[in-house]
């Protein structure tokens, strides 16, 4: 189930990364061949004005002056608008410098009045292989007198990005300057990019595979504790409930056997310890699952750890007595906290319980009490008995674990009460942690928000 889990995780961290992928992918696509095309344009217009003195100068100069009467321009006092007829004779067809960036160029000459087509001037390879001059976007920039940039159908049916640019000699002739390149241009940058991109991508997706599974790994690992430490849960709890009552079964086919035997009243004695000690498994139980549920009320209100510490502590004298273990309480006159005062007792008794049981006759158990420099109070548990081996004090708090090589079980227990008293501090907003003291033996201390 959890491997199964763990591959949905992988496909789900990768198809989140594959989506992220195509929509930076289509963005970036889009932007750069945009901005190409624009590139394209300000390219195209740049190299159309760079010849704009040229042709603005001396070649319509010279060719006014130079030429036949025939192919002269009209006087400026005779010329209409472009493509019109106008003022005091025909207008001329544009005179049309025609350039592109690859260095050919084509310069066509306005018609002459009985509508034959205008004269090429100079022409090459490179130039007409981009079906230069275009005639209908020369027109719309020489009547409108500002750059015109287009698209069009060249030779073949090749699309052709023309730049067209009006310009006005000194003399009043009129030109425009055409620069053109191929869409072609544009499209193989993006395809560069394209196939810059795609193995990227790819490479990507492949490493977010990788990291899926690492991640994943990472992220089910709790989830697999969880499970273990539930596995090892039930099947302590079912091993701490069999024990009880396979010796309940046992004495009572004893009795069965011979009702009459004046030795069953032991026999009821035994068995009526051994559900007490399955009523109090199954308390201990039922705290944990409310614990691990959110569901146990645990009070949040000012209260005196003084108070609760001391009489907490009186419960146990008189079982302390009878163990040959002396107790002693060391608190203050007053020392108030925020928590909750019974789930705080209740901590204190297990912790006091627990160190009862593993003192030796002889022995001391001190309750103490103080206030912290962090805004917090403290109240700890000592006793002078063998203490917690280093290596069994990070598994100190789990349920059902006991430290066998220091703390036998012949003392009872169910091997829940630390578990829960941590629990019970971590809902109070506090922490229990336990380690030895100084002279020997454990010491364990309860650290709760002072109000």
């Amino acid at each position: 189930m959890l491997e199964r889990i763990r591959r949905r995780l992988t496909l789900g961290y990768v198809g989140i990364f594959a989506l992220i992928l195509l929509f930076i992918g289509v963005v970036a696509v889009a932007s750069f061949a945009r901005q190409a095309a624009g590139q394209q344009d300000e390219l195209l217009e740049q190299r159309a004005q760079g010849d704009a003195d040229f042709v603005a100068g001396p070649l319509l100069h010279d060719y006014q002056e130079g030429r036949e009467p025939r192919e002269r321009l009209p006087p400026p006092g005779e010329r209409g608008r472009i493509g019109e007829s106008g003022g005091k004779g025909p207008s001329p067809g544009p005179f049309q410098w025609a350039t592109n960036p690859d260095l050919g160029m084509v310069a066509l000459v306005p018609g002459g009045t009985d509508g034959e087509e205008g004269t090429v001037l100079d022409s090459t390879s490179s130039a007409s292989s981009f079906g230069l001059p275009f005639e209908g976007p020369a027109r719309r920039a020489a009547e409108t007198g500002e750059t015109v940039t287009e698209t069009v159908d060249g030779p073949e049916g090749e699309m052709v990005r023309v730049a067209s640019v009006p310009v006005v000699g000194r003399d009043g002739g009129v030109a425009v300057i055409q620069a053109a390149q191929s869409r072609r241009v544009v499209r193989e940058a993006v395809g560069n990019l394209l196939l810059i991109m795609v193995p990227v991508g790819l490479g990507g997706l492949l490493l977010a595979s990788v990291g899926g599974l690492y991640m994943s790994r990472r992220a089910m690992q709790p989830a697999r504790d969880a499970l273990d430490r539930q596995r090892s849960f039930v099947a302590d709890a079912s091993h701490e409930l069999k024990t009880p009552l396979s010796l309940v079964k046992i004495n009572a086919e004893v009795m069965q056997r011979d009702p009459t035997n004046p030795e069953n009243g032991e026999i009821i004695e035994d068995q009526l310890s051994e559900i007490d000690r399955m009523d109090a498994l199954l308390s201990d139980l039922l705290v944990l699952a409310r614990l691990d549920a959110g569901r146990l009320d645990v009070e949040e209100k000012p209260f005196d750890l003084s108070v609760v510490s001391a009489e907490t502590t009186g419960r146990f004298l008189t079982r302390a007595a009878a163990e040959g273990v002396r107790l002693e309480v060391e608190v203050p006159d007053r020392l108030p906290v925020r928590g909750d005062p019974g789930s705080t007792s209740q901590i204190l008794a297990a912790l006091l319980d627990n160190a009862i049981r593993y003192t030796p006759k002889g022995g001391d158990v001190t309750v103490r009490a103080r206030q912290l420099d962090d805004d917090r109070a403290e109240a700890s548990v000592e006793d002078t008995g063998p203490g917690i081996p280093p290596e069994h004090l990070p598994r100190i708090f789990d349920r059902f674990y006991r430290a066998e090589a220091a703390r036998s079980r012949a003392g009872g227990g169910t091997g829940l009460g630390l578990s829960i008293a941590r629990a019970l501090a971590s809902a109070q907003d506090g922490d229990l942690t336990a380690g030895n003291a100084d002279g020997g033996g454990a010491a364990f201390r309860l650290k709760l928000p002072r109000q």
